[in-house]
């Protein structure tokens, strides 16, 4: 472990310490308050076995849940998750060891409840300021990692722009390493030499870290200039191809004893298909219910601001290919597809006053939740596209019709991560893909979150 991480999960550790125990404190005066009428208070240091079989505890639980492996670019929000069962977990230890220990402790159970419900909120919330600090260090160059990409096509384009525009991360582009393009440079970065020089580039540029950016490169090449690299303290990363994409989770079954690879499987099925369905009518008719002024004077807004209907009515393709009628909120003028559909590019003429603020805050996709509570849609899924733009992309990208095997939604997993609008379809329909392979009621919750943390501030909207 780098010095810098190192520091950073010892100080993680230290937070959580402190944390842990303001949590049982607060959680004793709490519990103690509320029974006060009922005898005298015990004094705090009478649990003091108690606390500190729960600090122990949960630390413990923390470290092998893998709490202190700060990974770069992990998602808050999946951190949070992981502490919920983490917890539960550690009070439950602790809970158990002070009970055999410590047989003549008496305390209200209702401790317990405050202790877990306070650890859970205090160490959540003393995490994400950690973390925010942590990025803001990276952000100003303190741990950085130096960053060597292998290959200089489009995929290590997309890497070099990726890590440019996420500087919390702290990665810093070094260099390319290219067949082709040797002596020139890529976006600004240089390509210094071939993927067979990797070993000595690495140890005169000092590399930290190796991404191979070769998606269409044979397993064999890979491994090669694996090999180059033998020094042993470099991190080394692969830019994954479609196959590695889609059979993210392969499942191996057989056919009267001859093994297969299951790598088409599709998880939303059965059960979860019903619960994802209930999750969808619930939350997409309560924000209808509740939003339903706040649409109406939207529409008043569109009414007044042009010609035409305030709710724009469109085709789109859906579960199974199957067509249906989108609902938005009309952005653009009414006779803006009068020459056939097209993208909406940066300052398109076509677009009204009023439907350049509602895309810029993607309130025209409001009436999309129409479409959820009906079932034409989902809260998550791939992004309905229009007929023409369907027959065209079926033919220049692979399997693009598999990602109709799931319901359209209103968001989904390409498009928190930036991949919205006039933006590659070939990567747009691999993260629809592993979102299919890889289906999740937590998975689509966190998509939802993500979604809200970037609602005003999404750059590709226009």
């Amino acid at each position: 472990m780098r010095r810098a991480e190192l520091l950073f999960a010892l100080s993680l550790l230290v937070l959580d310490s402190a944390l842990i125990g303001l949590a049982f404190v607060l959680a004793y005066r709490v519990t103690f308050d509320a029974n006060a009428r009922n005898g005298p208070t015990p004094d705090l240091f009478t649990f003091a076995p108690m606390i500190l079989f729960t600090l122990v505890s949960l630390i413990s639980v923390y470290f092998f849940y893998r709490l202190y492996h700060q990974r770069r670019g992990e998602s808050r929000i999946d951190e949070i998750y992981k502490l919920v069962p983490a917890t539960s977990i550690g009070v439950i230890v602790a809970t158990a060891v002070t009970t055999v220990l410590y047989r003549d402790l008496e305390y209200p159970r209702l401790l317990l409840v405050y202790v877990f419900v306070f650890t859970l909120g205090i160490v959540a919330i003393g995490r994400l300021l950690h973390g925010a600090l942590r990025s803001l260090a990276y952000a100003r160059g303190w741990g950085e990692l130096r960053v060597l990409i292998v290959g200089a096509g489009e995929a290590g384009n997309l890497i070099l722009e990726k890590i440019r525009a996420s500087p919390r991360l702290g990665y810093r582009p070094v260099a390319f390493l290219d067949d082709e393009r040797v002596g020139h440079k890529v976006l600004g970065l240089p390509v210094v030499a071939r993927p067979e020089d990797l070993g000595d580039v690495v140890r005169a540029m000092k590399i930290d870290e190796v991404i191979i950016a070769l998606p269409d490169a044979p397993h064999q090449q890979i491994l090669s200039i694996v090999s180059k690299c033998e020094d042993g303290s470099v991190s080394i990363k692969v830019f994954p191809d479609v196959f590695q994409i889609m059979a993210s989770e392969v499942n191996i079954g057989d056919l009267s004893g001859l093994p297969l690879l299951a790598m088409r499987d599709v998880a939303l099925r059965g059960w979860r298909l019903t619960l994802k369905r209930a999750v969808d009518m619930v939350i997409s008719g309560v924000l209808l219910v509740f939003a339903s002024p706040f649409l109406l004077l939207i529409a008043l807004l569109v009414k007044l601001d042009s010609r035409g209907p305030a709710i724009f009515t469109q085709v789109r393709m859906g579960l199974d290919a199957k067509p249906f009628p989108i609902f938005k909120f009309r952005s653009m003028r009414a006779d803006a597809e009068k020459d056939g559909p097209g993208w909406t590019t940066p300052g398109d003429p076509r677009v009204t006053r009023v439907g350049r603020l509602l895309r810029r805050t993607s309130l025209d996709e409001f009436p999309q939740f129409i479409n959820v509570f009906l079932g034409h849609m989902s809260l998550v899924g791939p992004r309905p596209e229009q007929p023409a733009f369907v027959e065209q992309f079926r033919e220049l990208v692979p399997r693009y019709m598999e990602r109709h095997r799931e319901k359209a939604g209103i968001t989904g997993w390409a498009q928190v991560n930036g991949l919205r609008g006039d933006t590659s379809i070939s990567e747009r329909t691999k993260y629809d893909l592993y979102y299919i392979e890889n289906w999740s009621l937590w998975f689509d919750f966190k998509i939802m979150i993500l979604t809200a943390l970037k609602f005003f501030r999404d750059k590709s909207a226009y």
